[in-house]
């Protein structure tokens, strides 16, 4: 449709976050026809860890328009790579495998890139996009009684400062969880905790031929390692641990980092004749989740709502498909439908809560030397080894049946802890230690105080 020119500060909606979810959804309404303010609080490009993406993007590539693209900034993955300190051998598993072949390979991508890409997608669908400028206040509230629209306040960075009132606000803050914390509805996660370690290098040694860009997971006795190559040459290298074992660093970031490969010998191998790039990061990454996704003029999508450990490459899928998701929703709600919208809501919340359920279930196992063992010795026995593949590609909110498949992989999980239970129990203990110990010293959820939000 052609794209109409909004003026005022009175839009349809204003979306916080100009990362993959925030743009999406900005993109998708704008679209539409709806007049959409996509307010982001850094500038593009910048940095951001999550390169990895999941077979099931490229179709939300494809409904906006830019597989193409994304491919030209990324590099194939066809499938990952699991190797064990504890097995001779490594296990290889290709997404071509999986119960729909339809979607045999994902990309690596820079996130800058990715990011800066959907953010202009946003602008030339006709959102009016606004980098530098930080939320401040935030009152779903303000129109109660009178003009029904919310109050959204922005400081540039420059010091200017501007209020929106729009009908509606979608927040996709990311770990910024905006709405969540100023409603005190943000929840940690009582059954894991980590936090990351990583850098970028050059010169680390790769699959060969078609599987060059596949991703590499190492396990080590702390933890895991992703291993995710990039067009550029480069090599994302980053290990996920728990925050207990993080405490032990003595030196800088860098020196932790290279002390953490040596634990992974297999790791270090290919990583011999590599040079560390600008120093290494660290982030805490502690999953997370909201008391709800929803309100009054409002939603959380993304990581504005959960978040999980990175293990599985979830996150910018996640993302993107809750930014679909809430499109629908909001666009039949902007247009009065209210049957279309409340039906579309429902699956919203429903959608939300299912994909990082499922992706965690791995997650807070996958040290568990039973999920180990499945892993390094596949078996497709009833398709569970194809329901597998389609859950880590993505394909959970489709047709797809994988749910009673999964439920027998579940089987032959705890059969296997059966099997193994004090090597199992061993590890639950140690697991459950690290938790509680990271969980103590990591005391109540912050509030970031800049920010005001009435509702």
């Amino acid at each position: 449709m052609a794209l109409q020119e909004f003026t005022g500060s009175s839009p349809d909606v204003v979306v916080i976050g100009g990362g993959p979810a925030g743009s999406t959804v900005a993109a998708l309404l704008a679209d539409k026809g709806h007049d959409v303010v996509l307010i982001e609080k850094a500038q593009h490009p910048r940095f951001h860890i999550g390169e990895s993406l999941l077979p099931m993007n490229m179709p939300l590539f494809d409904r906006l328009g830019i597989r193409t693209e994304v491919e030209a900034i990324g590099i194939a993955k066809y499938g990952a790579e699991f190797v064990s300190p504890w097995h001779d051998h490594t296990s290889h598993f290709f997404f071509g495998e999986a119960m729909d072949k339809s979607f045999p390979y994902a990309v690596h991508v820079r996130r800058a890139e990715l990011d800066e890409l959907l953010f202009r997608l946003a602008a030339k669908r006709g959102a009016r996009t606004f980098e530098g400028h930080k939320v401040t206040e935030v009152d779903t509230e303000a129109g109660k009684g009178g003009d029904e629209r919310a109050l959204v306040k922005v400081k540039a960075g420059d010091g200017t400062e501007t209020s929106w009132r729009p009908r509606f606000v979608i927040d996709a803050s990311g770990r910024d969880t905006l709405l969540s914390n100023q409603f005190d509805a943000k929840q940690r996660s009582r059954k894991h905790a980590s936090a990351a370690l990583y850098g970028h290098f050059a010169g680390a040694q790769r699959n060969p031929g078609r599987y060059e860009g596949n991703i590499t997971l190492f396990w080590f006795d702390h933890g895991w390692f992703w291993f995710i190559p990039l067009r550029d040459g480069t090599t994302s290298v980053g290990a996920v641990a728990s925050p207990a074992y993080f405490k032990q660093r003595k030196g800088s970031l860098t020196e932790f980092l290279m002390e953490t490969i040596a634990l992974a010998p297999k790791l270090a191998e290919r990583l011999k004749d590599a040079t560390l790039l600008e120093g290494a990061t660290s982030t805490g990454n502690y999953a997370y989740d909201s008391k709800f996704c929803r309100g009054d003029r409002f939603m959380m999508i993304g990581d504005a709502y959960a978040f999980v450990d990175p293990m599985f490459s979830s996150g910018v899928f996640l993302a993107m498909n809750s930014a679909f998701e809430s499109a629908t929703a909001v666009n039949h709600w902007l247009k009065g439908e209210e049957k279309e919208a409340e039906k579309a809501f429902r699956r919203f919340e429903k959608v939300m809560k299912h994909g990082p359920k499922m992706f965690s279930w791995f997650i807070y196992r996958i040290t568990s030397p039973a999920i180990r063992r499945i892993f390094m010795q596949p078996q497709n026995v009833w398709r569970m080894q194809e329901a597998l593949l389609s859950i880590l590609a993505g394909d959970l909110f489709r047709d797809t049946p994988v749910g009673p498949r999964f439920l027998g992989f579940k089987l032959v999980y705890y059969v296997s802890c059966i099997t193994i239970m004090p090597q199992a129990f061993k590890t639950w203990a140690w697991r459950r230690k690290n938790l509680k110990e990271s969980l103590e010293a990591s005391g109540p959820l912050p509030v970031r105080e800049s920010v005001s939000v009435k509702g």
